[in-house]
């Protein structure tokens, strides 16, 4: 299980991912393309071309978790943009960058 905590090291890769790649590409991508250590505990966020899905990799000690989130219909509309290949964020604004884009999501949680 991950846990999302204000102490929770995320990074964000700002460039658009190839998602035909798993575990091992996305992770691949993170030691050579961002030179960051994909075992070391960081959230790893990517999103796709088309700006529809968004892949989170994370190392917790015993192996990879490789989480996804496809919307159903629109794309993230606030993905940041850099001149640097990623980002580090909060994990609170990470909840409103993947969040957002669903209009009934702060009726719908009271924790938002």
């Amino acid at each position: 299980m991950i846990h999302l905590t204000a102490d929770t090291h995320i990074l964000i890769a700002i460039e658009p991912a190839d998602f035909r790649q798993g575990i091992d590409g996305l992770a691949a991508t993170c030691r050579y393309k961002l030179s960051v250590n994909p075992r070391s505990g960081t959230v790893f966020v990517f999103i796709n071309r088309n700006k529809t899905m968004v892949r989170a990799l994370s190392y917790d000690g015993t192996g990879f978790w490789l989480m996804t989130k496809r919307l159903s219909k629109g794309k993230f509309q606030n993905w940041p943009s850099s001149n640097k290949s990623i980002e580090q964020i909060i994990a609170k604004k990470l909840r409103k960058l993947l969040c957002d884009n669903d209009p009934l999501w702060e009726k719908t949680d009271p924790l938002y």
